[in-house]
């Protein structure tokens, strides 16, 4: 499945396309300010492309990668139809406030109905007052206010 607006495509990245998850990676570590990240090796990254329950959909302007997303497939024991959790999502800043960010999220959801999944799903820190608004301005179906924890092993 694929999409262009303005220019810039939208695809989700093929199961053996290593070059553009990278590609993807740089965006958020860049966007993210992610100092000392240390890349996982090639043969996990390959790994987690072949994987069923994960996909990256990105947006190319040209050849280069300036967005994308990531989404982890959950199956659910409460509906035979599973989740789609967009795990994480960013544009370079010289591509913000374009629509890209909306158009990935427009994607994702279309990519999800097509695929029969019940809903997609993300995540923002409320510290992360531009995530929030940002999600708010999608349109989401709901919002829900949570509390996350996490373990660290």
């Amino acid at each position: 499945m694929k999409s262009e607006i303005q220019g810039i495509e939208i695809q989700v990245v093929k199961s053996d396309d290593l070059e553009t998850l990278n590609q993807l990676i740089s965006v958020f570590e860049e966007v993210f300010e992610m100092e000392n990240f240390k890349r996982p090796s090639t043969g996990h990254l390959m790994t987690l492309l072949r994987k069923e329950t994960f996909f990256a959909v990105v947006a190319k302007a040209g050849n280069q990668v300036v967005g994308g997303l990531t989404v982890y497939i959950l199956d659910q024991y409460y509906s035979e139809r599973p989740l789609a959790y967009i795990y994480d999502l960013a544009v370079l800043t010289a591509y913000q406030r374009k629509g890209i960010g909306r158009n990935l999220i427009e994607f994702t959801t279309e990519y999800g109905k097509q695929r029969g999944f019940e809903e997609v799903f993300v995540q923002a820190d409320k510290v992360d007052e531009y995530a929030v608004q940002f999600y708010r301005s999608t349109r989401a179906t709901e919002e829900e206010q949570v509390i996350h924890f996490y373990y660290t092993l």
